[in-house]
């Protein structure tokens, strides 16, 4: 069955090539559509093209289609073009004609338009859940470890002093940003398009308030082009807000695969989050840490794909948009699961002390022992270069402590600070 079968056969790899691997893909749909129908159901009678009887009756179906898709006991068979078609068919099986009126006054446009707005509102919402719980563990771990001085690099350079509490809540403080990035495109995804039909609007005298208000959108997209338009839109901003995540993630990944390689050793990673080698008895590999750097990366790759599906379309529907879900939805789960692996990882990242006992980190302190000159009276200038020759005849000492006090500092990480930002954030 297709919504829109005429009983004029269609050739057999034509549909084959359409519908691609849709049906899979809307199964993550399903529940959304059910609801989104049960508010248009609604809206239908109160405008006179339903009757009390059969708003019911739709409502009741379709509350027990959703349990079926909650239970797992729903599929799209073959049969079936998509979502859409599955659940009308089931519905005019059960109910008959009212089943036959449920696509008055609406498109499989505005339909599946709908769905993806409602699915990615929940998504994004989890995002935030996820990103906020990996803020508290990072931000625990900065309290914990605050006072263990860590060698910061440039150029991948010994440079200056740092700590294992400004790592940990550098990353947490990125995730605000991140958490900012996925507000952002909460809010462009928070906007009804149901009504807006084929893109042009309908005659029927529908209430686009109502079934805003129903669906639980903060507003409605008023404009039926503009609505239409935000397919691929809306795809593209939730795929920004992701790789910004992801961007956040696979820093972070590397930083744990570099830092507990021998070279460094500044971080230890428990057996049961390593792998080992086939040949070499001794290895304890991060492969959980390369894996989300990975997947991250590719995560980040997802907005590029989008604007090339869609940069060059004019408005109005194009059957390219289908292409959308396809990079989106899978990207959406391999986020999540990078994230729950993050959770449960890090928590178990054990940190190592007296990493500075090395003499190759002597050299971290110059900038602290020449802004100690500066302040007892020498020109910046002039310290600098007695600091250089010092280190260049050898006769350098390290004072192998830090007085940072500014904001954001070794010595002064704000981290209530960090954690009211994230409050404000969410």
């Amino acid at each position: 069955m297709k919504l829109w079968e005429k009983g004029i056969p269609t050739d057999k790899q034509i549909e084959h090539f359409t519908v691609g691997n849709d049906r899979e893909l809307d199964l993550v749909l399903a529940k959304y559509d059910a609801l989104g129908s049960i508010a248009h159901a609604k809206m239908l009678d109160q405008i006179g093209l339903l009757t009390q009887e059969e708003t019911t009756s739709l409502v009741d179906a379709l509350n027990e289609i959703i349990a079926d898709v909650v239970i797992g006991n729903f599929e799209i068979e073959d049969s079936f073009e998509d979502v859409h078609s599955k659940i009308e068919y089931l519905l005019t099986v059960k109910l008959g004609d009212a089943g036959k009126k449920i696509h008055t006054a609406r498109s499989r446009n505005d339909q599946v338009l709908v769905d993806v707005h409602l699915y990615l509102k929940d998504e994004l919402k989890a995002l935030k859940e996820q990103v906020k719980t990996l803020f508290d563990l990072l931000m625990e771990s900065a309290e914990k470890h605050q006072n263990v001085l860590l060698p910061g690099y440039t150029h991948l350079q010994i440079a200056m002093p740092s700590s294992f509490g400004m790592w940990f809540s550098a990353y947490a403080e990125s995730f605000i940003d991140d958490v900012t990035m996925l507000n952002a495109a909460l809010k462009i995804v928070d906007q009804n398009p149901l009504g807006s039909a084929a893109g042009y609007g309908s005659s029927f005298p529908i209430n686009r308030t109502f079934t805003t208000q129903e669906l639980g959108f903060e507003t409605l997209k008023f404009n039926a082009v503009a609505a239409q338009m935000s397919r691929g839109k809306a795809e593209k901003t939730v795929a920004f807000a992701m790789a910004s995540v992801a961007g956040t993630l696979s820093k972070f990944a590397m930083d744990v695969c570099l830092y507990m390689s021998q070279n460094f050793d500044f971080i230890g990673l428990p057996a049961h989050l390593t792998t080992g080698s086939s040949i070499m008895p001794h290895k304890k590999n991060p492969d959980v840490f390369e894996l989300i750097r990975g997947k991250c990366n590719k995560i980040q790759a997802l907005p590029y794909e989008i604007t090339l599906i869609t940069n060059n379309l004019p408005s109005g529907y194009h059957r390219d948009l289908q292409l959308l879900k396809e990079g989106l939805f899978p990207a959406l789960q391999n986020l999540k699961a990078c994230l729950d692996i993050a959770i449960f990882s890090v928590k178990d990242i054990t940190v190592k002390d007296n990493i500075l006992k090395d003499k190759k980190y002597d050299y971290l302190f110059t900038v602290d022992t020449l802004n100690e000159m500066v302040v007892a009276g020498i020109p910046f200038r002039d310290a600098y270069k007695a600091v250089a020759e010092q280190l260049e005849a050898g006769t350098y000492q390290s004072p192998k402590e830090t007085k940072h006090t500014h904001e954001g500092s070794i010595n002064n990480l704000c981290l209530d600070a960090i954690k009211d930002k994230m409050k404000a954030a969410l």
